[in-house]
């Protein structure tokens, strides 16, 4: 929670750029917006917006880290001060959540347009746009309230990494282009959509900040909505699938297309690219009135584009790598040829025929001699059997033994050691959270066999979770049901947690906190949970009750090393 996330906030572009105010799209001759975007380095791109006069501008809010707006939002850190505006990473103290806050003085030009973009856009309540909390006005300022979203990441950070695998970028483009339909019926446009303000959240989900707030306050409007977040749309495809910006000028870390040549198309810049996606892409971007596939019309509106995606054979995520079991090996004994040398490989074997019974005299003459002998063998064994018990039984009449009749061994046995049992996965676990999630992406560090690396909770104002919930924990997949015998969990501080179990006939992994029964419980740095009676279950959870403070004035627990034993 005390983490930056630059996934989290709307900031200006970080692609080296200089800050965009943008001024109103100007129409082209064929009645499209022209996109700043295009040309972010530009100076055409800055200055006055449709509305904005040329005015005087007013002057960011004196504004610092602590500063409380409305007695409940906690600056915590500027991450953008641009053209009269900032943007802040802030925490609620009401809710103990992480949030993020423009502000701009209520005397700025571009105040009274921000305001009605954030309450529309919060009228709105689509899961898939980074909600609007608040709007308001107040001593002087204005200043809007957005959901934080710590375990996001920038689709301008994930290509940082490469180009998208066909099945990502096709679930980016369908979700945003549908989640832009729907806003557009609303009547609402982002007029900002760029690699910065498109998220991938750690479940898969894509999500897009900032809608008609970001354009708002840099003053940015267009004649062609519609068709301004189209081509948007087409641009993030294309950068999805090519690691490049479809315009000559470098973007958002991406470099842009070879001057002179227009704009090709993605299958043409990489080798291996997605013939129908690229298309797709094409139809979206506008190419001086046409598109690179002759035989399909251009998409115009977002909804067009969802039809067309639509209409598209479904791209399926890539298939799991699955390595076959090696083949199983008969031991010599089982194939029959135990004495006998082993048969090249690639030779067929005949069948060896099973001998003949002895049907003749002299057969007849070895079956009574084996069976004498077997009835031999067997009444000497009885008798050296008879023999050595009482043998037995005389010694222990002798006096000098010291052993009673019965003589068995009363040394105590030594308790065999526990068995480790893998833990297959691991989830973070908030049913009491308002967002329900306690920093997933480092949840795997609690079953990695290390110490020095950790999974930590957010942080609290007091060792109770603030009285805000009863704990949080680790719910933690055994793959089986097992026998349980210890867990074993290490802590960064002294911590009181609690070991709890589902039901071993639980088909799934319970996400309700009372589908879980206590079964132990213990405080320390290093704590040993065993359950008073046995145990058998596939799924335990690690409840955190009460955390030690962390040298910052805060309290959270930190998790470095979980083992369980049966």
């Amino acid at each position: 929670m005390a983490e930056r996330s630059t996934a989290a906030v709307d900031v200006a572009d970080n692609s080296g750029d200089e800050p965009l105010t943008a001024k109103a799209d100007q129409s082209t001759a064929d009645g499209v917006a022209h996109n700043p975007e295009r040309d972010p380095d530009s100076d055409e791109a800055q200055g006055s917006g449709g509305t904005e006069g040329p005015g005087k501008k007013a002057s960011p809010p004196e504004l610092h880290s602590g500063h409380k707006l409305a007695r409940r939002y906690r600056l915590e850190e500027c991450v953008t001060r641009l053209d009269g505006f900032s943007s802040w990473r802030a925490v609620d103290e009401k809710l103990r959540r992480a949030v993020g806050v423009h502000i701009l003085p209520a005397d700025h030009v571009r105040a009274r347009s921000v305001l009605a973009a954030a309450r529309s856009s919060a009228l709105l309540g689509d899961p898939r746009f980074v909600q609007v909390l608040d709007a308001v006005e107040e001593n002087d300022l204005v200043y809007v309230v957005h959901e934080w979203l710590p375990d996001a990441t920038e689709l301008t950070a994930l290509l940082a990494a490469g180009p998208l695998e066909p099945h990502d970028a096709y679930q980016m483009v369908s979700q945003v282009a549908s989640a832009m339909a729907a806003a557009h019926r609303e009547g609402l446009a982002h007029l900002r959509l760029n690699p910065n303000a498109v998220l991938r959240t750690s479940t898969g989900q894509w999500r897009i900040r900032g809608l008609a707030v970001n354009a708002a306050l840099r003053g940015i409007s267009s004649d062609t909505p519609q068709r301004t977040d189209t081509e948007a749309i087409g641009a993030l495809l294309y950068a999805a699938l090519t690691q490049r910006w479809p315009y000559e000028n470098d973007a958002y870390g991406l470099s842009g297309l070879p001057k002179d040549i227009g704009l090709i198309a993605p299958d043409q810049v990489r080798a291996g690219v997605h013939r129908g996606l690229s298309e797709l892409a094409m139809r979206a971007l506008v190419n001086d009135g046409a598109t690179a596939s002759r035989h399909e019309a251009a998409c115009t509106t977002p909804e067009e584009l969802v039809k067309a995606i639509g209409e598209m054979p479904r791209i399926r995520p890539p298939e799991p790598a699955f390595t076959a079991p090696p083949e199983y090996q008969r031991t010599t004994y089982q194939q029959g040829s135990y004495g006998r040398p082993a048969p090249h490989p690639g030779v067929t074997q005949p069948l060896a025929s099973p001998p003949p019974p002895l049907q003749s005299r002299t057969g007849k003459v070895l079956k009574w001699a084996v069976s004498a002998l077997l009835i031999a063998a067997l009444g000497l064994g009885s008798w050296q059997l008879a023999d050595a018990l009482m043998d037995r039984g005389d010694n222990s009449n002798d006096t000098n033994n010291t052993q009673t009749q019965d003589g068995g061994d009363k040394s105590p046995k030594k308790p065999t050691a526990g068995r480790p049992i893998a833990i297959k996965s691991a989830r973070d676990f908030d049913p009491f959270g308002t967002d329900q999630s306690e920093k997933p992406a480092d949840i795997d560090k609690v079953y990695d066999g290390s110490t020095a690396s950790y999974w930590q909770t957010d942080y609290y104002l007091s060792p109770e979770f603030g009285n805000l919930k009863s704990g949080v924990g680790v719910r933690l997949d055994l793959g089986k049901v097992q026998q349980v015998g210890k867990v074993t969990v290490t802590f960064v501080g002294e911590t009181s947690v609690e070991l709890r179990a589902a039901d071993a006939n639980a088909e799934s992994e319970p996400s309700a906190f009372n589908a879980y029964s206590k079964v132990a419980d213990g405080s320390g740095t290093t704590v040993t949970l065993k359950p008073g009676k046995s145990l058998k279950t596939q799924y335990l959870l690690v409840w955190l009750t009460k955390l030690p403070a962390d040298n910052q004035g805060h309290w959270r627990g930190r998790v470095a090393d979980i083992k369980v034993t049966s």
